[in-house]
């Protein structure tokens, strides 16, 4: 297991300087400057003292080299927005919000996914089946932003019993939340119905039920654990999009989030916060990935077996 985690771990690191080498050339190849509409109106002395004060007056390869030295050091550079602030401090300030959000729209998607999944398979071609089935449909369907107005409008709005947007409390958590666990909740039980299907119908189950074993042991002990393998698969990359693809209900719940500040630093070529908000994203998305190859070796070792040996 432990070879298993250190050849993961390797492949990890490896991923991450190819994605941090990637979003520095691609950035300095975008048409612009950081400085916007201050640069016609600014002398090309002004000019050339921000590009020194930033290091941009320095050739590609040496901010390339620093820019690189700065990321093992912790050091994601300072915003060109945010005059004199650090990105890594921006970061932690605005990730707050999008990590809580995420973490309770995944927390009950897959809560409920699971649920909605096994009764699915259990009550395979009854009404329970159907039911499960159409709202993974319309969850999978239907864009997280449309179920937001709907619950909007009914919850907050003809019945005002939730708030209508902010992120000032519990109780402010809940519509939004709800709006984006909607599609891990449709995905989750879908994949977790084929893939109990499939484990009920082996023979180690039909074994399992010869021996006298109870309905509630075969179906936790055996099937269950065997079926949650497809789900951790797509759990991992569900986890990071949701927090990237937040955006838009960041927006409609007025949530003063990461991803919000991610555009507009796109949209003003602020070098720096979108390399340290790409690499924190991508950092996250294989760290999400690494853990689930762990899993994977923990729910079924065969998975880490190399050669004949663990």
């Amino acid at each position: 297991m432990g070879k298993y985690i250190i050849s993961r771990f390797s492949y990890m690191l490896i991923t991450f300087l190819v994605i941090a080498s990637l979003t520095f050339f691609l950035m300095h190849a975008l048409p612009g400057t950081p400085y916007g509409g201050a640069q016609g109106k600014v002398s090309p002395e002004q000019l050339e003292r921000l590009d020194a004060r930033y290091g941009l007056d320095k050739p590609l390869p040496v901010q390339y080299v620093k820019y690189i030295g700065g990321i093992f050091k912790g050091d994601l550079g300072v915003s060109f927005q945010f005059q004199g602030r650090e990105v890594a401090t921006i970061i932690s300030e605005k990730i707050g919000a999008s990590a809580t959000l995420g973490a309770e729209a995944i927390i009950f998607g897959t809560i409920l996914g699971i649920i909605l999944g096994v009764i699915a398979a259990l009550k395979h071609n009854t009404i329970l089946d159907y039911g499960s089935m159409v709202i993974a449909v319309l969850g999978i369907s239907i864009p997280a932003f449309v179920f937001a107005a709907l619950l909007q409008y009914y919850f907050a709005v003809k019945w005002p019993i939730l708030p209508v947007a902010y992120w000032e409390g519990p109780k402010y958590h809940i519509l939004p939340a709800i709006s984006l666990a909607v599609g891990v909740l449709a995905n989750i039980s879908r994949f977790m119905r084929t893939e109990l299907m499939e484990v009920l119908g082996q023979d180690y189950i039909l074994m399992a039920r010869a021996k006298g074993l109870s309905s509630t042991s075969v179906i936790v002990k055996h099937s269950v654990r065997n079926a949650l393998i497809p789900v951790i698969t797509i759990l991992g990359p569900m986890t990071v999009n949701i927090m990237t693809g937040s955006l838009v209900i960041e927006q409609i719940f007025a949530i003063n989030g990461l991803g919000e500040q991610f555009v507009t630093s796109i949209m003003t070529n602020d070098y720096p916060m979108v390399m340290g908000t790409t690499l924190f994203y991508s950092a996250l998305f294989i760290g999400v990935i690494f853990l689930v190859d762990v899993l994977y070796g923990v729910i079924d070792p065969r998975i880490r077996l190399g050669g004949g040996k663990a």
